[in-house]
C-alpha cells in the first residue's frame, strides 16, 4: 500500500491542504487506485516554507497545488504502483 501524507499544519492550511487532500482522493478514485493508495492527513511535515508539504511513504514533495495535481500523480504515485 502507498501511503500518501499531506501536511495539514499553520501554513499548509493556508494554502490550501484540505482542498488537496480532496483533490488527491477524487483523483485515487477516478484512477480506480483506492486499493494500492491512502491518502491521510499530518500534523506537521517540518517544510512550512515549501507549503502544501507531502510525504509519499518516504519521499518528500513540497509546494503541491491542486493545479499541479495530474503531474504530481504521473510523477510520484503511478511510477511506484
Amino acid at each position: 500500500m502507498l501511503n500518501i501524507y499531506v501536511c495539514v499544519g499553520s501554513a499548509c492550511h493556508i494554502k490550501g491542504s484540505y482542498n488537496l487532500i480532496s483533490t488527491i482522493q477524487q483523483t485515487i478514485d477516478t484512477r480506480k487506485i483506492s486499493d494500492r493508495v491512502t491518502v491521510k492527513a499530518a500534523l506537521c511535515l517540518g517544510n512550512c516554507t515549501g507549503a502544501v508539504s507531502v510525504r509519499v511513504d518516504d519521499e518528500e514533495v513540497l509546494s503541491v497545488e491542486e493545479k499541479d495535481i495530474k503531474d504530481f500523480f504521473n510523477k510520484h504515485i503511478m511510477n511506484k504502483l
